[in-house]
């Protein structure tokens, strides 16, 4: 901003940086928009000027002449979830050093909002998406066979007509299920289960936990399992793991769908005086840093998150420039079980 007459303000333009670097309205252009033959001086006398002036580019005009806004969307069900906010960092990272933007937009599980921003980005308010349904249902795939870049996330909707980036919920919790069974627990409560959802990260989290203990020739007490579809976060794990203790039964292990439900199960654990994890053993999934600095610290699965954001950012980017590899791309990130003082030592 600029200093105005009248102790107002007024928007610093192009022309007052060229007076204040002593160029060219031309060379300014040619900085602001990285042309190779600018000298490092004029460069740097051109920058500092915009910093001093505080100039904006015009955004808008810059993509009416390329067609291009350098903005990408990442869309999640929402930003409260510390995997959903953990997730948005990593994108944000990648996207810098593409040297893109990004909008982030929560739509509150919920189907119109999903398809609202399907339906803004077709107005090109941005360059491309990447989008984790989950109102969404697979008779809407054909609705996400869109005319610009998008790269599909979670495990809501799949179609091989998109680019995929996903990662191992069966064996991830799998994995957590039969690391409690190796260290002795038999009464495995489940945190997360699906009730009414037909698909999704639920179904898929809980056929791991079935199969671990089918291979150990466990069947599935019903009594173990808390049902959900209102949601996973700290509280509902509370209550989730409260309602299997007044069953009667007494676990000895907790597989919990991501770390808030683990954590949530945790305190209200600790507040019926059973000790984590001498009395009850608790896995969590994700390994958010929130997870790190419970007490004692939370056993959890790495689903691989960085390198979800990483791969899908590269994707988009390749699309947006006409580079990205022949056909869809389906890619499953790596995932390792992180062991900390929430389960007994193997």
């Amino acid at each position: 901003m600029g200093a105005g007459g009248r102790g107002g303000w007024t928007v610093a333009t192009m022309a007052d940086v060229a007076r204040l670097a002593g160029v060219s309205t031309k060379t300014v252009s040619n900085v602001l928009n990285d042309y190779p033959y600018i000298r490092a001086q004029t460069r740097d006398r051109v920058l500092e000027a915009v910093a001093a002036l505080g100039y904006q580019i015009n955004a808008s005009a810059r993509s009416l002449r390329s067609g291009r806004t350098g903005v990408i969307g990442l869309v999640v069900p929402e930003i409260g979830q510390p995997y959903f906010a953990e997730l948005a960092d990593e994108v944000l990272a990648a996207a810098r050093q593409r040297g893109l933007k990004v909008v982030v937009e929560p739509t509150g599980f919920s189907r119109a909002n999903e398809l609202a921003v399907l339906s803004a980005a077709r107005q090109r308010l941005v360059d491309g998406l990447l989008f984790s349904p989950v109102g969404m249902g697979p008779e809407d795939v054909a609705l996400l066979e869109v005319d610009y870049p998008l790269v599909l996330l979670g495990e809501q909707l799949f179609s091989p007509a998109l680019d995929h980036v996903t990662m191992h919920n069966v064996e991830g919790a799998r994995a957590a299920t039969e690391l409690l069974l190796e260290t002795g627990c038999r009464r495995i409560a489940v945190l997360g289960a699906p009730h009414e959802n037909p698909g999704g990260t639920s179904v898929l989290r809980y056929q791991g936990y079935c199969s671990a203990l089918a291979a150990a020739g466990l069947e599935v007490d019903e009594r173990l399992v808390a049902w959900t579809d209102e949601g996973w976060r700290r509280g509902h794990g509370a209550r989730g793991i409260a309602g299997v203790l007044e069953t009667g039964v007494r676990p000895d292990g907790v597989v919990a769908f991501n770390d808030a439900l683990a954590i949530g199960a945790m305190h209200e654990l600790q507040v019926r005086g059973l000790r984590v994890p001498d009395d009850v053993a608790v896995v969590g999934f994700d390994d958010t840093e929130d997870s790190r600095f419970t007490l004692p610290a939370l056993t959890t699965v790495d689903p691989g998150r960085q390198e979800v954001a990483r791969v899908a950012v590269d994707l988009l980017w390749q699309r947006l420039q006409g580079t990205g590899p022949e056909g869809r791309v389906l890619h499953t990130a790596g995932m390792r079980l992180v062991e900390r003082g929430s389960t007994r030592p193997r």
